[in-house]
């Protein structure tokens, strides 16, 4: 399963029972948790995600809404007896402050958190089954945004036909690469006789906080499901504007000209309650867009 379940959309703080941002994708039995607002541990909790399974942390910038729960949750995996190293990618002040708040309280963890710094745009993490590129937005400080991608063998077995032709389980795996298996006669048995094209690999980008920046498009061409910010509706452009944030509209745009197949928005300003006119705005320019909602689990 590739999917984002949505832990907190709202932006600077709390409000109508709305957290700051965070969520959680998952790849298979991977998890990777996106920003750690203020709550995050919280939301975890009710949602019966467990701390254990997330390896790797992205934050992508330093404005509290986006890292506040983070030593919060940091410490209570220490608690939990976590043994297993844990990735962190952010700015690299982070890194310090994060030192100073465990040395402060005499805090020494069970496990090892590998800080990676951001500092320039390309791949952060190749593993096995994904990989993470992160790419500058603009905002009012430094800023990233996130690439996920699966990665997928290119062929699909079809075990009944490798088996048909006598094909030993230990050569599964260099079917699924696209080899032809020879016997010991020197047969070969062509490739496509016992497979099939696998499923194109997905991608998931998130786009943190940013002005309406069309430098990034080309970054996330054709991404499978794109979050974008969305803080404003569409008749507060000049204080999205003065603040570094989007509406609605640009949001929209930004996937309408990215190709994306879908759009999720969040990062909502508390000025609003009810969020019923963000769907409507950002639909009239890209019709495959959703909100991000608390709690909803989104597939890739």
């Amino acid at each position: 399963m590739f999917a984002v379940t949505i832990l907190g959309n709202n932006s600077a703080t709390p409000a109508y029972g709305r957290f700051p941002t965070s969520q959680v994708v998952t790849i298979n039995e991977h998890q990777i948790l996106i920003d750690c607002g203020e709550g995050t541990q919280m939301q975890l909790s009710k949602y019966k995600i467990r701390k254990r399974k997330i390896n790797h942390i992205l934050i992508s910038h330093l404005h509290g809404d986006h890292y506040f729960g983070l030593v919060g949750l940091l410490t209570s995996m220490g608690l939990l007896g976590r043994e297993t190293d844990l990735h962190l990618y952010a700015p690299a002040a982070l890194e310090k402050i994060i030192q100073l708040q465990f040395e402060s309280s005499n805090i020494s963890m069970p496990y090892t958190i590998h800080f990676h710094p951001l500092t320039e745009e390309g791949i952060i993490a190749d593993e096995n089954k994904f990989s993470i590129k992160c790419f500058k937005v603009k905002h009012t400080i430094e800023c990233w945004g996130f690439i996920i991608k699966e990665k997928k063998v290119p062929k699909k077995l079809d075990k009944e036909k490798a088996v048909e032709y006598n094909i030993p389980a230990a050569y599964y795996n260099s079917l699924k690469e696209g080899n032809d298996y020879v016997t010991k006669e020197g047969t070969i048995i062509k490739n496509e006789l016992v497979t099939t094209p696998n499923t194109p690999e997905k991608t998931y980008a998130f786009c943190a906080d940013t002005i309406y920046f069309e430098e990034m498009i080309d970054k996330i061409k054709n991404t499978t499901l794109l979050y974008h910010e969305a803080t404003y509706l569409k008749d507060l452009e000049n204080k999205a504007t003065q603040y570094c944030h989007s509406t609605t509209v640009q949001a929209a745009t930004i996937a309408k000209k990215s190709n994306a197949k879908k759009l999720l928005i969040g990062h909502f300003s508390s000025r609003y309650e009810v969020l019923d006119d963000f769907l409507t705005e950002a639909k009239e320019i890209f019709d495959n867009t959703e909100l991000a909602i608390e709690s909803v689990t989104y597939i890739v």
